[in-house]
């Protein structure tokens, strides 16, 4: 099986300037007073009165992912930082959990966004009652067809996952974290990694692909996913780019309903994506579709 470049179930692009060198102090605290004015600050995580504000820390360079989406490590609250070489496998865990829950989701679900397939099993139960007569057989049909969604569903992600887990998630630090360009980030509560997502540069076409988002599903529901995708925009502000750009696959209407939460607008759909892991068996086509969706953000005319 060839295993490509890691492309996620959802990834982003983000069309980038010419300069991707970071902007001086001014200029980067005006485009992140800016994104803050467009990405409000999510709400204060209940708990004990503040203690009075540390003094500000000295004057130094900034992480490559920007300033902003940070709490104090002791809070309470959820923040967003750099990843760190002992959450390798909190992150790979986490990854590995939601692409999993893709399975029943693409199987079943999914299934609603293919009418023509819906027709081809219907056309199929027709005919197995006309050349059983059997209602016992008949019923069984749908049963079996839905059995085998589940199993060619559950073959190409787990062959995904072995091309994701052996590529980029295999080592992060080396991945995203030393390239210029790239970057990784978790979200932390109480201490606990609970989210993921990266970004990655192709200097071939000059953008940024935002990948591997994912939040654990036990935090899910506390705003951590729109955290996640507020400090990918501001990575693009500050570092310059001109427009963000989200390819998903993604079933559940909530995940669509985060991409245009944060100023995304529908560019349109596809039903050949390949997603890496496919084989394109005739088997698999009858039994795995998906289904692929554009978002584009534009940050600036270019």
């Amino acid at each position: 099986m060839h295993c490509g470049p890691p492309d996620m179930v959802c990834e982003t692009k983000i069309v980038a300037a010419e300069d991707h060198e970071a902007l001086p102090g001014a200029k980067k605290d005006a485009l992140l007073a800016a994104a803050g004015a467009m990405w409000p600050p999510l709400p204060a995580a209940p708990g004990p009165a503040a203690a009075p504000a540390a003094p500000p820390p000295a004057p130094g360079p900034q992480p490559r992912g920007g300033a902003g989406g940070a709490g104090p490590p002791g809070g309470r609250g959820v923040y967003i930082r750099e990843f760190r070489a002992a959450e390798q496998e909190a992150a790979r865990r986490i990854f590995y959990d939601g692409i999993m829950e893709r399975i029943p989701n693409t199987a079943f679900r999914g299934l609603r966004q293919h009418p023509r397939t819906q027709l081809l099993y219907a056309l199929l139960a027709v005919l197995c009652f006309a050349l059983t007569r059997s209602l016992l057989l008949t019923c069984l049909v749908p049963a079996g067809l839905l059995g085998l969604r589940y199993y060619y569903s559950r073959k190409v992600v787990l062959a995904y996952l072995d091309c994701a887990l052996h590529t980029d998630m295999a080592d992060i630090e080396q991945y995203y974290m030393k390239p210029p360009g790239s970057c990784f980030w978790v979200a932390v509560l109480d201490g606990n990694v609970v989210g993921i997502v990266a970004a990655r540069a192709h200097e071939a076409d000059n953008t940024v692909e935002l990948l591997r988002m994912s939040v654990d599903s036990r935090f899910r529901g506390k705003g951590i996913a729109k955290a996640l995708g507020r400090k990918v925009l501001e990575f693009a502000l500050v570092h310059n780019y001109s427009a963000v750009v989200l390819g998903t696959t993604a079933v559940k209407v909530a995940a669509h309903k985060l991409y245009e939460s944060l100023g995304f607008r529908h560019m349109g759909s596809s039903d050949h994506y390949v997603l890496p892991g496919m084989t394109l068996s005739l088997a698999e086509r009858l039994f795995f579709q998906v289904r692929y969706h554009r978002y584009r953000l534009q940050l600036r005319e270019e």
